[in-house]
């Protein structure tokens, strides 16, 4: 006699969201629970994912973001409705400007009362729609597998990005019968979403060509290469045609900045050779970048010589700033390869490549001339913000990562600390979130416990989401921050002073030592260090870094005065950069090749 079939098991809803995150392998969870998420925290017990209780909703996003940028693992962040979901919308649109994968997880009212300005009731589809690169409202118990299968594959395939799925309270407290989606029943009910990963092969022809042609190359690496674990790649193929590459904020680390062909950052705040080397090439090979407005600055004016490949795998890239070229949709890993491929192929054909070294030797030139500049700190002396950074990187671990928040800060730490391993770099890059650090740095705690995180924050980010240290005590989760304590919103400031005229309208944050940051971080279970003075930046890190059972947070309190250089104006050329006071000799000034492309210096007075 036949087996009878097996009685399918009944669950509750919420059982089958966490069963189906631990089918997703997620491992971690940041979040906050409240009424109409409760549902999904009771089976949460009895699960082995870990969750991580923050202190502000913002902070559970942030710290999924931070998790994903280290581990290229999805972030998952869990609240309930209302305002915990509005909360979560400055990190989803963060996530999304920085094509971050990551999964929202929200509550929401019971079915029946969905329209009735319920309690803690928001349309969080509506509200999230343009800042998730796919949302879902549930209206019942027996779609939650299929929505959460299809949120990880939307957030991890093609561009990364956030996706959302919004849980009614009794599509959770009701039973289902419990299945999961197979890859191919997952397609099928996504029948419009089949990303491009392969590329052109004409276009990757064409390519190959232009590579070889170009006597003035750059190679534009963007944070597309990360995303797609292209880091070996990129080198390979840096190597292979001996050209310069830039790596933009997002960027940083996917190629090293100790070898001799990386130039490091472009853009407003990059360094004099990779602003003025893009700007003058012949060829921008760029690679999972998408020529945002702080890389080109006026755009009419960018790089006017250059012919553009343009390899990204969101065909809304292509043209959208910038007309490209060669165009070509697909996975920068598998493209880059496809093009090495191709551009031997040419050599062992017989094809030659362009004579560079004339390229080669004006920015030896520039790079010799025009080097990163600050007036150094002296004793007894203002504590310079770029001397602090320096020692950071001098004394940091082999491993350690590194989150900053925005401002004059993150500038900084991108121009000064020296980035030579993938994912080891944390920032917010599009949207620019104040506040990201501290959440962050502990998101990327959680995923590489074992590495040495250091948060880089300013005292206007600081006092945004340093609650948050009271999650890293908690979870035992032991972060360090150097806090640039100057007492201004120093990159407002900066603006105020060079553009308006000095009138410094609501930029002040400091008053008597209010608050006391030291105190601050010992109220919250931290260890507080005050460094004042330059030959005390080096002891206080390293004995901030021999504390590794508790959080460290080291003020240091430096010079109010100082800006961030090299500068490109907003709304200017690229040719129109301004370098520290100390390079602005005239008689110095960046030469311009082949065309007179007006790159002169600018003095800030």
């Amino acid at each position: 006699m036949a087996d009878s079939p097996a009685t399918p098991e009944r669950i509750t809803g919420a059982q089958a969201l966490i069963r189906a995150l631990e089918h997703e392998n997620v491992d971690l969870i940041f979040g906050y629970p409240g009424g109409c998420i409760l549902p999904a925290y009771d089976p949460l017990m009895d699960s082995p994912i870990r969750h991580v209780l923050v202190r502000h909703e913002q902070g559970a996003g942030h710290a999924a973001e931070g998790y994903a940028h280290v581990s290229g693992k999805p972030g998952v962040a869990m609240v309930t409705s209302g305002p915990a979901a509005t909360n979560l919308v400055t990190p989803l649109m963060d996530a999304f400007m920085d094509s971050i994968p990551m999964v929202a997880i929200t509550g929401q009212v019971p079915t029946a009362a969905i329209g009735t300005d319920a309690f803690q009731e928001c349309d969080t589809v509506g509200i999230t729609r343009s800042c998730t690169k796919h949302n879902e409202l549930v209206m019942s118990a027996d779609e939650i597998p299929m929505a959460i299968r299809q949120a990880f594959h939307i957030a991890t395939t093609g561009r990364p990005g956030p996706t959302l799925v919004d849980i009614p309270k009794d599509a959770l407290t009701n039973e289902m019968e419990w299945y999961w989606p197979t890859d191919e029943e997952v397609q099928a009910s996504l029948p419009g979403y089949r990303p491009n990963t392969k590329g052109h092969p004409r276009m990757i022809k064409e390519a190959a060509k232009l590579i070889l042609a170009s006597e003035r190359p750059i190679v534009y690496a963007g944070g597309g290469i990360l995303k797609a674990r292209a880091a070996e790649a990129l080198r390979e193929l840096v190597e292979l045609i001996d050209a310069h590459v830039v790596t933009t904020l997002m960027a940083r680390g996917a190629f090293p900045d100790e070898h001799p062909l990386c130039l490091g950052m472009p853009g407003m705040h990059g360094n004099a050779t990779a602003i003025t080397a893009m700007q003058q090439s012949d060829l921008l090979i760029t690679l999972g970048a998408r020529f945002d407005d702080r890389i080109t600055g006026k755009v009419d004016a960018f790089a006017p010589e250059a012919k553009i490949i343009h390899v990204d795998i969101d065909p809304a890239e292509q043209g959208k700033v910038r007309r490209p070229d060669v165009p070509i949709v697909g996975d920068a890993n598998y493209v880059i390869l496809e093009i090495i491929r191709e551009i031997k192929e040419l050599l062992q054909g017989g094809t030659r490549q362009a004579d560079t070294s004339a390229w080669k030797s004006k920015i030896s030139g520039w790079q010799e001339q025009f080097p990163m500049a600050y007036e150094p700190s002296e004793p007894g002396g203002p504590l310079k913000p770029q001397y602090c950074i320096e020692q950071l990187n001098k004394y940091a671990p082999k491993g350690t990562i590194v989150a900053s928040g925005v401002g004059q800060h993150q500038m900084y730490t991108s121009q000064y600390w020296k980035f030579n391993d993938p994912y080891t770099w944390v920032n917010s890059g599009g949207l620019g979130t104040m506040g990201f650090s501290i959440p962050a740095a502990i998101g990327a705690k959680a995923a590489m416990p074992d590495r040495t995180v250091w948060a880089v924050d300013g005292d206007g980010c600081f006092q945004m989401t340093a609650t948050e240290l009271v999650t890293a005590t908690l979870e035992k989760l032991p972060i360090k921050v150097a806090l640039l304590n100057n007492s201004f919103l120093g990159m407002v400031r900066q603006w105020q002073e060079m553009f308006y005229d000095e009138r410094y309208s609501s930029v002040f944050l400091d008053s008597a030592n209010v608050p006391n940051f030291v105190m601050m971080a010992e109220s919250m279970g931290c260890v507080g260090i005050l460094v004042e003075s330059p030959e005390e930046v080096g002891p206080a890190i390293q004995r901030a870094n021999s504390i590794n059972d508790r959080t460290v947070v080291v003020e240091f309190r430096t010079d109010a005065t100082e800006g961030v250089f090299p500068m490109v104006p907003p709304g200017t050329s690229n040719s129109d950069l301004i370098l520290h006071p100390t390079q602005s000799d005239p008689t110095r000034a960046l030469q311009p090749e082949p065309k007179p492309i007006d790159t002169k210096l600018k003095d800030v007075h």
